[in-house]
Parts: C-alpha cells; structure tokens; sequence
C-alpha cells in the first residue's frame, strides 16, 4: 500500500457529494486521480479546478452500468499513468418511495447502477490491483445492514452491495492469497445531494434524517482505506447504533426505523421528482441545498 503522493486512484461517482470530497483531497495530498461519473461536463469543471490548483487528474465519462464504459475508465488510466493503486466504487443512486409504488423500470435502474456499477467497477480494476497490489474500496452504508423504509430499493442495493463485497474479499485474500486489500465503507447519513438527485414518488421533497455527517469525514476514511488494509469501517456514530441495534435487537430496530418516516421529507412539494436516476445532474456539489424550511440535504 503505497502513500496517497505515490498513488493513482480511481473514483466513480465524482462529479459530487462523496466522490467528489474524496477526489479533491486525494488531489490536495499528490495522489493522481481518475475522475468517472455521467456528466461529462461537471467532470471537465472539477478537472480544471483540481489541475488549476496544482493537483493531477483527469475525467473520463462513464455510466458505471454499462461493463464497457467502465472498462474504458480502467484502461485510460493505465494509459495515463501505467498503473490504478486504489479504486473506489461510490456511484449511486436513490428512490424515494413505498416498494409497493416503485415502479420496475425504476428499481432495475437503480440496480444497474448501485450494485452492477459496483461490480463493474470490481471487476475492471481486479485485474490491474492483483497485478501491482492495491486497494479496491466500495461504498456501502449503514443500511446494508439496517433499513429504512421511504428507502427500501437503495437498502436493498446496499445489501446486496455488503454481499458481493465480503466474497469477493474471501476469494481474493483467503484463497487467492491476492495483494489486494478489498474494503467496504459504511456511512450514516451523508450531507450531500443524495436526495435531490434521488428518484421520488413522495409528495413532499426527500431530505435525510438528522444528524448528518460531514462528506469529509468519509473522504477520510476513504482515503485511510488506501493506504492501511482495512475490512470495513462504519461511518459516523449513527452507523455503529443502528447496525448493531439491527442485529442484536432486529424488533427495537424495525420500530426505530419506522421512526424515520416523517422525519425525511421537507414540508414542501418535490421539486424534481425525476432526480438523476435516469440523467444526468451539473451538480458539482459536496454538500446538499439548504431549504428554506431549515436544514441541509
């Protein structure tokens, strides 16, 4: 595990909120950075700003459900930079809505790119990190342990997420013996666009329940992932409670959860219930909007 000033590190989702904090401060401390997401311009912006101020990176389009994209992402940083040392797999998206009322089009999507995109994003880095060594870090959250309902679909996907993760772990650390280093990060609530860019079927405008956390703090962890192995790591306090809650007392759990119900919605009607689940945002945002009604998404 090199030092972040020695590394080339791949970030999907970096147009905004996690990605994009974990991409400027992997910058700011020498790394070189690979900077994937949909919108081609928000990457072209952040590139410019990053490379203005002295860092290394450069963008490459990609929707992270499509293999082939995601398999141009790897192969133009080894061309760049003749090698990947970490990869980190944060591109996401949410819906907002009872499961009964999603629709399927919408779910699939959703799948396609929370979980495929996440294993796209594996299985194209595999190669060069088992090759070189390295670190491959996915983006999981507390809910892929817990749930919350509103949620439902992106809880699963982070279930499935958690699954995927600690069996690729298995097989590359136990039985293939692989220099690879395969971690899973578990954030509670983040402050960052993820509601407004969520699909929503409510009829108020979607926020995520207090107390959030700041964007850094996962960058942080993220990048500690890089350069120390680590298995997983939890997030913020919110994540430890209510993981464990889940699996030690799972009845107090579903009671808590349902709890948040109310508590993620603003009192105003949607204001783009079609978010980015199936287009792009030019949002370049770490953090959410501030509402009028009061806080942060």
């Amino acid at each position: 595990m090199k030092p972040l000033n020695q590394q080339v590190i791949v970030i999907t989702g970096a147009s905004s909120g996690i990605g994009l904090a974990t991409a400027r401060t992997a910058a700011k401390k020498g790394a070189r950075v690979v900077l994937a997401a949909r919108s081609e311009q928000a990457l072209n912006d952040i590139v410019k700003e990053i490379n203005a101020a002295g860092g290394t990176a450069i963008a490459v389009p990609c929707d992270v459900a499509h293999r082939d994209q995601v398999d141009r992402v790897a192969q133009t940083a080894i061309q760049h930079f003749g090698r990947i040392d970490t990869w980190v797999n944060d591109a996401g998206v949410a819906i907002y809505g009872r499961l009964d009322e999603v629709s399927e089009e919408d779910s699939r999507r959703l799948f396609d790119t929370n979980f495929w995109g996440l294993v796209n994003g594996s299985l194209a880095a595999l190669p060069h990190l088992k090759r070189d060594g390295g670190a491959l870090i996915n983006i999981g959250s507390e809910v892929s342990e817990a749930v919350v309902p509103l949620l439902g679909m992106y809880s699963a996907s982070k279930h499935a997420v958690k699954g995927f993760t600690d069996t690729l772990r298995i097989e590359l650390e136990n039985l293939d013996k692989a220099p690879v280093s395969v971690t899973l990060i578990q954030p509670t609530a983040v402050n960052t666009p993820f509601p407004e860019h969520g699909r929503n079927y409510m009829s108020q405008e979607p926020k995520l329940p207090s107390p959030m956390i700041d964007p850094q703090q996962v960058a942080d962890a993220i990048l500690a992932a890089a350069v120390k192995p680590t298995r997983t790591m939890k997030v913020g306090v919110m994540a430890k409670v209510n993981t464990l809650v889940a699996k030690l007392a799972p009845r107090l759990g579903d009671r808590m959860a349902a709890m948040q119900a109310g508590r993620q919605q603003y009192h105003e009607p949607p204001r783009n219930p079609k978010g980015a689940l199936h287009q792009t945002s030019e949002s370049t945002h770490v953090v959410g909007q501030t509402h009028g009604t009061g806080g942060r998404k």
